[in-house]
């Protein structure tokens, strides 16, 4: 009989993801704001029987009674969440807040699945970088000289990139983490925010030809400290995102072009320079030669997602656990192996639907200032995505980069609530803005 409830649970796990993110789309092409409402109020309702569904397997399959207090946990903070955030925000994204839920309800299964243990200190931190950041888009609406204080971006994030290259723990071949009174955090996951601060105050102040190439010139500081730290998949998403910001500030195809083409001259170089890089070139270009050493994490990801073909294997019915670190860069094998490919599609375009409405706030956004804050934190969140997502699948080589809001990883879960914390700020201020002009009218 249990067997039977799990396997007709993968089906209806798929069918009702599926059903959220056709929600998460259909969202777009209303416009009538009772609509909007009605189809979030039904994406909350999917996610809340996901959830639960999910851990009554969860508990049929290991007996353990920690785990149906645990998901007590998670539906109160949940509901405590979304309806604590829309009765204080009346203006907010309630598609951000709901993909945002979402999300971290997809890391909550899997997780448990893999680590007990690991789940829960995620959700603890879970909770502490929601109450933190819950103030964000409160401030955000109204505090206009975050805009006056570029070098105090810029210099607060070389510095604290410069204190991981020198006295950082070594991670994988990489100087990622700070230890601070027992306690370890990545600093750049956070300095990305303030690097995206810096251009855009930079730029919202002036585009000349000095300008940027001072900006240009601190960007590179920060990508060349991370190179050296050999926090390579870090170094390429700021410098992906310089690029791009440049671009949307200038309008002028050569800055990109130029960029672009520097971007691959220097990934050419790195190839000779770091042994870690070939490493993980090679297994990229050809796993199955050294199936045992250098490429087997790769290809334990392919065989875990190939093994869950499209409906996946039912939890606890896949092998997960073979693959190394597959609780932080390689989770999203996790979830195709034992939710199913098309589960795990679905859990992509969810993050694909919240990229689409951070690129409506940043084409909504009158000031540049704020347009270029909405534009660089979104490509850093698409970014993200496409580097965790292309390394587990071999699209491209692995750069260990986690997937927001699902990954295990302290700093990664707040670093990505204050991004999300500010785009509702800025949706919420244009909102605002929208109200006042009416009213006048």
């Amino acid at each position: 009989m249990i067997n039977l409830m799990i396997d007709a649970s993968r089906y209806l796990m798929i069918l009702l993801i599926a059903f959220y993110t056709y929600l998460n789309f259909r969202f777009f092409s209303f416009h009538d704001e009772m609509k909007q409402k009605k189809v979030c109020g039904r994406q909350n309702k999917v996610m809340f029987l996901i959830h639960a569904l999910a851990y009554v397997i969860i508990w049929l399959e290991t007996g353990d009674e920690r785990t149906l207090v645990f998901y007590l946990a998670q539906a109160v903070f949940f509901f405590a969440y979304l309806l604590l955030y829309r009765l204080f925000y009346r203006n907010l994204s309630r598609l951000l807040v709901n993909n945002m839920c979402m999300l971290l309800t997809v890391g909550f299964i899997m997780l448990t699945r893999l680590s007990f243990e690991r789940a829960t200190r995620q959700f603890l931190v879970v909770v502490a970088a929601a109450l933190v950041t819950w103030i964000i888009p409160f401030i955000i609406d109204r505090v206009w000289q975050l805009s006056k204080i570029p070098w105090v971006y810029g210099a607060g994030g070389i510095l604290l990139l410069g204190a991981v290259c020198v006295i950082g723990t070594n991670s994988y071949g990489a100087q990622l983490s700070l230890d601070i009174g027992g306690y370890s955090f990545q600093p750049s996951e956070f300095v990305k925010i303030s690097y995206v601060f810096f251009i855009a105050t930079m730029f919202y102040r002036s585009v000349s030809f000095s300008t940027v190439m001072t900006v240009s010139a601190v960007a590179a500081v920060h990508v060349l400290i991370l190179v050296a730290s050999r926090d390579l998949g870090s170094a390429f998403i700021f410098f992906l995102v310089y690029v791009f910001m440049l671009f949307v500030a200038t309008g002028k195809w050569r800055y990109l072009m130029t960029g672009l083409g520097a971007g691959v001259l220097a990934s050419l170089l790195a190839y000779p320079l770091f042994g870690h890089v070939r490493t993980r070139v090679q297994a990229w270009r050809n796993p199955w030669a050294d199936i045992a050493g250098k490429g087997y994490q790769i290809t334990q990801s392919l065989f875990a997602i190939g093994t869950g073909g499209w409906f996946g294997m039912g939890l606890y019915r896949g092998m997960p656990g073979k693959i190394p670190v597959v609780e932080k860069d390689f989770i999203f094998s996790a979830v195709s192996e034992e939710l199913g490919g098309i589960f795990a599609l679905c859990v992509l375009l969810i993050c694909l639907g919240c990229f689409l409405q951070f690129m409506m706030i940043a084409s909504q956004m009158q000031a540049v200032f704020y347009k270029l804050i909405a534009f660089g934190l979104g490509m850093i969140y698409i970014i993200q995505v496409f580097l965790t997502v292309g390394g587990v699948t071999k699209f491209i080589p692995s750069t260990g980069v986690t997937l927001p809001f699902v990954s295990y990883g302290g700093s990664s879960i707040l670093s990505t609530f204050i991004i999300f914390a500010i785009l509702q700020g800025l949706y919420i201020l244009k909102r605002n803005e929208e109200e006042e002009d009416e009213y006048e009218g």
